[in-house]
């Protein structure tokens, strides 16, 4: 339900079940699907990835923190890759909007494909350091800036309109730059997790609950609700499986007879 945009309140009600013990198993389970992600999301056979970073808040909004408050509290950014052919997501980092989460995050990206890609992304300027460093050479990069046309008249959620669209080729050989699917993907988040719907009272109070939630997140997307990538979440599945099966076996300790269960 969680995973379906309902809140930790509204499951309380639904459930009957206290709202800190569903926060309490929502952070165990959050933990549990990034590992999941962590483990199957890896040697992917992509050949385009779009990045792009959406917005939300733990705590308090920016402008409301002081410096005494923790540094979990205020904005919180979380960055999100998705492959257009599949629409699966590769991998996802909660953090800042600032150099260091942007490595870290393209480096975890660099570090999930096995072909050559053609990546594109916004205009933040923390992207092209964080490429040159996790892919060199070996990436075909490029960015999208887009301008919007404010307007007077226009209400303050009013959907603005483009003026200009700027494709820039950063890296390798040139293509068509575009991150429609990621911005998809960030209202696909939007209506998911309630936490992150705009024009609500919902909000995390800690960092960890935020994570835990952004993991339940995409691990739901990715191997449960999207009919779409059912060829994609095999593939992935099946990576997990050679993985496991890779590793060493132990026996099974075979059941007592006392304690096989009765036929019929």
């Amino acid at each position: 339900m969680l995973c379906e945009g309902n809140s930790i309140r509204s499951v309380e009600r639904m459930t009957g079940i206290h709202r800190d013990t569903i926060m309490r198993l929502g952070v165990r389970i959050g933990e549990a699907c990034r590992n999941l992600m962590d483990q199957t999301m890896r040697e992917l056979p992509c050949e385009k990835i779009e990045v792009d970073e959406i917005w939300g808040y733990v705590g308090k909004k920016q402008r409301q923190v002081t410096s005494e408050d923790d540094a979990s509290l205020g904005d919180v950014w979380t960055f999100v890759a998705i492959d257009p052919a599949s629409k699966a997501v590769p991998t996802f980092r909660v953090g800042k909007r600032d150099a260091e989460h942007t490595n870290a995050f393209i480096a975890d990206v660099a570090a999930r494909t096995l072909n050559r890609i053609k990546l594109s992304s916004d205009g933040l300027k923390h992207y092209v350091p964080a490429v040159e460093a996790a892919f060199g050479g070996e990436v075909d990069f490029g960015t999208i800036v887009k301008t919007y046309r404010t307007q007077e008249t226009e209400g303050r959620y009013s959907p603005p309109e483009i003026e200009s669209i700027k494709r820039t080729t950063i890296f390798g050989a040139p293509h068509r730059v575009s991150t429609s699917m990621v911005e998809r993907q960030n209202l696909t988040m939007r209506m998911h997790m309630r936490r992150l719907t705009r024009l609500t009272n919902a909000f995390s109070k800690k960092l960890e609950n935020f994570q835990a939630a952004v993991a339940m997140h995409f691990a739901y997307y990715n191997f449960v609700c999207c009919k779409h990538l059912l060829k994609a979440r095999n593939y992935f599945l099946n990576n997990l499986l050679l993985k496991l099966s890779e590793q060493e076996e132990k026996p099974c300790p075979s059941l007592p007879q006392s304690a096989k269960p009765r036929a019929g």
